[in-house]
């Protein structure tokens, strides 16, 4: 794992050009392995000794402090997603059309495809399938009753994409994705993905080096103790557990992150008001408690 000032010099040598995407990453994910904590390096250990107070800065309390972040590094693969659909985005604005041949070719490359049935008498989508009876389909708009169901074909449905793109006729997911991960998709989903893959392959080194250097800036930034307090352990059970921090009021109870103060430093008539709905609220749920409603 790097250092604090070693991954200050690596954005600095991958931001300038000085070092290359790939050997940036090597640099970066060497020995950087899965549930590695920072604090327990000896750097960590060492700045930690200048930066914790003698008490906690939200309690006053000197009981087991530490050091308390307020925020936390996002993960390089989701700067990847977030940057990718940026650059997705900004493809498609540029260059919205695929020609119906490429986009066929993608769809019988990438795809299988599983059809909707449909009646064919009036083309209403999944006609019942009967068990016992015959025949063995009926269709619960025309009422008519059939053995053989009728399907589209790729080709019909690409035709009425490109037709009309919110028509009925092409609404279900009946493409999966032929990779591991087996998605379902409806023609707007798989021509969206058949972007989404254009804009990867265009500008994959441009989109990985912005994503690794906006995630090395994170952790620069979560290492550099910028947006940490002390904390006792106490106060950094609740901001980290429960969202909840140590009312500026009274400075006796815990509030959440989200309000300004408890619940007891609230003004009389607005107190009064959220003790009846969280009342309310416990009454509900016991009710529903006692009549097994989940």
């Amino acid at each position: 794992m790097l250092t604090y000032s070693e991954l200050i010099d690596l954005r600095e040598r991958l931001a300038s050009g000085r070092i290359g995407l790939e050997l940036a990453k090597a640099e970066y994910w060497n020995d950087n392995k899965e549930g590695q904590r920072s604090w327990y390096s000896k750097d960590w250990k060492e700045r930690k000794k200048k930066f914790i107070k003698d008490k906690c800065e939200l309690c006053n309390s000197d009981d087991t402090l530490t050091v308390q972040h307020r925020s936390h590094p996002k993960k390089y693969s989701e700067y990847l997603r977030e940057i990718t659909r940026r650059y997705t985005k900004d493809l498609i604005d540029a260059n919205p059309e695929i020609s119906k041949s490429e986009f066929s070719d993608y769809i019988h490359k990438k795809h299988d495809y599983v059809p909707v049935s449909l009646c064919p008498n009036c083309k209403a989508k999944n006609p019942s399938k009967r068990v016992r009876k015959t025949p063995k389909y009926r269709c619960a708009d025309c009422k008519n009753e059939f053995d053989e169901a009728m399907y589209r074909s790729i080709d019909e449905l690409i035709s009425i994409f490109y037709e009309n793109k919110d028509a009925y006729e092409i609404v279900d997911k009946c493409f999966v994705s032929k990779d591991k991960w087996k998605n379902k998709n409806n023609l707007s989903g798989v021509k969206y993905w058949m972007q989404r893959e254009r804009a990867q392959k265009k500008d994959s080194v441009t989109i990985e080096t912005e994503a690794l250097l906006l995630h090395i800036s994170d952790c620069i930034k979560y290492l550099s103790f910028e947006d940490a307090i002390t904390a006792c352990k106490k106060c950094a059970y609740n901001l980290d557990i429960k969202r909840m921090d140590l009312c500026p009021n009274c400075k006796q109870q815990y509030k959440g992150l989200q309000y300004p103060t408890c619940i007891e430093c609230l003004p009389e008539e607005k107190r009064k008001e959220v003790l009846e709905s969280i009342q309310f609220g416990k009454e509900w749920h016991e009710m529903h408690r006692r009549l097994a409603i989940e």
